[in-house]
């Protein structure tokens, strides 16, 4: 980390050239709630300062190097050198909660709120030489204040970049920037300055200027041909603002958001620049377990941005946090589009708190109006702070609702530009709002497919759907702004496979022309909750899609254009039947609306000797425009032999590139050849193995540690000239829910534990595939005789683990889901074939002398539908 902490100036969209970043180390002196009487006796002199703190991160977070999760007040002071040229002004990106500045002992400025901006003027207290800046940040966690979700990490005290700014007499207060795609752009500016004195604006080449009066100009640019803002090419016009000595360099993207019908439609959808977009996101809890919700560096920041869009989203939800400025800058320089949540209280709704709300979200929003990549604001989530509680039940009053409905009027008075929700709802309660969103957490498909259609049939105008208190539906696009598996099982879904819900989840959106996008929970993982694309320390997780169908990966199922299947992910089907899918083309790009398209396709399958292809074939798409387009059914024939066929799709263009593909995946039951012998994974005899369990309907054995399973094999009469053993098996890491008790009390693993939860006491929990491995060595022994040693990669979960997927046997609780194992094929040597022979019967043992475990699949789970088969020829 550099010697002055996060030193890149923080507002990219407001900066100035005459300043000095005071991160760094400053003298602290902290005082836990209770210890009020001491610190008041500090105050008074404040010259016995016993501590270090490393500015700009919370007392609580590591980084800041106090690491004290207690509510209090912290004290800080540094020495300050700078000689000034005009007016010196201490800004501050953000103090939680309470905040007094103090220059040379005296007091120049007092601000509440945790999570908004604000600077103090310190030139009547400014010296030659060295000065000296202290804060008292007073901090007691209220339930009043604005809080979030800091249960995941504390943000005490001071949380994001203070610095100072050397301005002249007269400057520039502050601005804001409209654009029109016709390339008007509109600059509405506050000074402090006298009526006649000139601003002007130039941005490459396209220059205009006005006059103050009474502290405002209004600037008028146009820019001919502009070149349009949007997240496949974030272009930004670049320049300054000038006042005299004053200039502010800023930047500006040109785009328009809107809600709009196309084409005859009933309901409307979302436009960015006069053009329907499909929402694609994820919800950013935007915590760092270092510094909690501040990143150690800017660098950290332009890598969340890039690992977004890598994953070809094109949305965010920062989620109940204003995000730092510099990491908005990225999401307007790569081309992200945010919705931004203002942070919630969490105390019943009472006046307090609600002054508290209504002072500081115009402050959190004024700051950030000029970054093009945020479209739209978020009141309230799941009606968090809104509820009073009567009796034994939660209740959203008559008055609060009416109060809500005040704040998003409240709201779009600021920020008329911009898409603004009243309360992002899990209840099923919005008031009034731009945005139908609604949130749900469920697992299998059936059940998601009928929510999700549930919810598309009652979305009409003068519905009462997910709206309360008389209130009805208006035209306003549908969205989905939380989904996922990860609350949608008993006690969470801990650490388990993402991938399958994930793809038949966006599947299901996309037949459903009415819902605009979607907010999936959660961009990487946080302290209890496992179900990020990426973990918590931002390494990669394994889909596994890239298996199932050639070349397909996550960001396949984010494509424009996007062919969906309109059945289940997998499907019980008889051998060599014919079998119906009906397809969908879902188009929100008008980029191949005028091209000759295709769908290429191929049902294969893995067989014992390797990849199969059962049939292949193409169709030609009609035209298409906007929105979903029913294609009709693609035929296929199941192979005749035990399979798990899967059926994989590809949208080409004229030009026969991938647009986008998609698969779908089968399971086809046949008897066995007569020459194959079926041995039930779960009858083998184990020691030495801690712990063992059998799971997956008793189809899977799993074997903890070291040890060994033995099977008594007995073999048909006639000739044996040759035994094949064919299995899967796969390491087995043994989790702490796989230790516990038979009966014992789950522990409280739920709502923000801290970031020292372990991730594999929660009972769901099968650690999906990463980059991390778990292999295991494993002695394939015939009769006592080591025939074979098996190295296994890893315990594995993703995708590819279909059956175990397939048959799961509960809706709210997970058995291994998505767990497989690796094929193996291993001839018995020749030399033990008469032995075996003349016996009719063998040993067969599988050994693990370390403690990489075993696990060892029957026919109805994993990736392959064969179990442990023997092979004789």
């Amino acid at each position: 980390m550099p010697c002055i902490p996060k030193p890149e100036f923080p507002r990219p969209e407001k900066r100035r050239e005459s300043w000095l970043n005071l991160n760094g180390n400053w003298q602290f002196e902290l005082f836990a709630e209770g210890n009020e009487e001491a610190e008041k006796q500090f105050s008074k002199n404040r010259n016995s300062y016993s501590r270090v703190i490393r500015v700009p991160f919370s007392w609580v977070s590591p980084l800041s190097e106090v690491e004290e999760n207690v509510a209090g007040i912290g004290w800080y002071r540094r020495e300050v050198e700078y000689a000034k040229k005009g007016r010196v002004f201490l800004c501050f990106g953000a103090v939680d909660y309470k905040t007094d500045v103090y220059v040379n002992g005296s007091l120049a400025g007092h601000h509440q709120g945790g999570y908004s901006y604000f600077e103090v003027e310190a030139t009547a207290l400014w010296r030659e030489g060295k000065n000296t800046v202290e804060v008292r940040a007073e901090d007691y966690r209220r339930e009043t204040q604005l809080y979030g979700k800091q249960g995941y990490g504390e943000i005490q005290g001071i949380w994001q970049t203070v610095w100072l700014e050397d301005r002249p007499q007269s400057y520039i207060r502050d601005f804001r920037i409209t654009t029109r795609i016709c390339g008007d752009v509109m600059l509405d500016i506050c000074a402090d300055a006298p009526d006649g004195d000139t601003i002007s604006a130039c941005f490459e080449g396209h220059c205009a200027s006005a006059k103050v009066e009474k502290g405002k100009a209004n600037i008028l640019l146009h820019i001919d041909n502009p070149h349009l803002w949007c997240p496949g090419d974030p272009y930004l016009y670049e320049g300054k603002l000038q006042l005299g000595d004053d200039q502010v360099f800023t930047y500006f993207g040109v785009r328009e958001i809107s809600c709009e019908k196309v084409d005859g439609r009933g309901y409307k959808w979302i436009l960015l620049n006069g053009k329907p977009i499909y929402l694609q996101g994820t919800l950013d809890q935007a915590f760092h377990p270092q510094g909690h919700f501040t990143y150690p560096t800017d660098d950290d920041m332009y890598q969340e941005a890039f690992r977004l869009k890598r994953l070809g989203l094109n949305m965010v939800r920062i989620h109940i946090k204003p995000e730092e400025p510099r990491k908005l800058y990225w999401m307007d320089k790569l081309g992200i589009l945010v919705m931004a949540d203002i942070p919630c209280f969490w105390g019943p709704p009472i006046l307090e708190a609600k002054e508290a709300y209504e002072n500081e979200m115009p402050e959190i929003m004024q700051r950030d109006l000029n970054h093009p990549a945020i479209f739209a604001w978020v009141v309230f989530n799941e009606s968090w702070g809104l509820l009073d509680k009567e009796k034994e039940e939660k209740v959203y009053r008559k008055e609060t609702q009416e109060w809500v409905r005040s704040m998003y009027h409240k709201a779009k008075a600021i920020d008329p530009e911009r898409i603004v929700e009243d309360n992002s709802p899990c209840r099923y309660d919005h008031v009034e709002t731009d945005l139908n969103t609604w949130h749900f957490y469920l697992n299998t498909y059936p059940v998601v497919r009928d929510h999700i259609r549930k919810i598309v049939e009652n979305t009409y105008p003068g519905s009462e759907f997910n709206y309360i208190g008389g209130n009805k539906q208006t035209d306003a696009p549908l969205m989905n702004s939380e989904c996922g598996m990860v609350w949608g099982v008993e006690n969470s879904a801990g650490d388990s496979d993402l991938a399958w819900q994930y793809h038949y989840m966006l599947n299901e959106y996309r037949l459903h022309e009415k819902i605009c996008g979607f907010v999936f929970t959660e961009f990487h993982d946080v302290v209890n909750e496992f179900n990020g694309y990426y973990r918590i320390d931002n390494s990669d997780k394994d889909f596994g899609y890239q298996d199932l169908c050639r070349g397909m990966t996550i960001r396949d199922l984010h494509a424009d254009d996007f062919v969906a299947t309109d059945c289940p992910p997998m499907q019980s089907v008889n051998a060599g039947t014919k079998v119906k899918i009906p397809l969908v083309l879902s188009s929100f790009s008008d980029r191949h609306h005028q091209e000759n398209c295709k769908i290429a396709w191929e049902l294969w399958h893995d067989g014992l000797r390797g990849r199969v292809t059962d049939d292949s074939g193409e169709m030609a798409l009609p035209p298409f425009g906007y929105g979903a387009t029913a294609l009709g059914d693609l035929e296929v024939i199941m192979p005749t032999e035990n399979a798990a066929p899967v059926l994989s799709l590809y949208l080409m263009d004229s030009q026969d590139s991938v647009i986008s593909r998609n698969f779908v995946a089968f399971d086809v039951q046949a008897k066995l050849p007569e020459n194959m012998i079926e041995v039930p994974v779960c009858q083998g005899k184990a020691s030495g193995f801690e712990p063992v369990w059998k799971a997956l309907v008793d189809d899977k054995l799993c074997l903890g540690g070291a040890g060994e399973v033995s099977y008594d094999i007995a073999l048909p009469g006639g000739l044996i000239r040759d035994i094949t053993l064919h299995m899967e098996a796969g390491a087995k890491r043994v989790l702490k829910k796989d230790c516990k008790e038979v009966g014992a009390a789950e522990p409280d693993l739920g709502f923000m534990r801290g970031y020292l939860v372990d991730r594999g006491a929660f009972e769901n929990s099968y650690w999906m595939t990463d980059e991390s491995r778990f292999p295991s060595d494993v002695e394939v022994l015939v009769n006592g005789e080591v025939i074979r040693e098996m190295h296994l990669e890893n315990d594995w979960a993703d995708a590819r683990g279909m059956l175990s997927w397939h048959r799961q046997p509960q809706e709210r609780h997970l058995d291994e889901a998505g767990s497989y194992g690796e094929q193996q094929h291993i001839p018995i040597p020749s030399r033990l074939l008469s032995g075996i022979a003349r016996d009719g019967r063998f040993t067969l043992t599988f050994r693990v002398k370390a403690k990489g475990g075993l696990a060892l699949y029957g026919r109805n789970c994993g990736r392959y539908p064969f179990g442990l088969l023997v092979e004789v020829n």
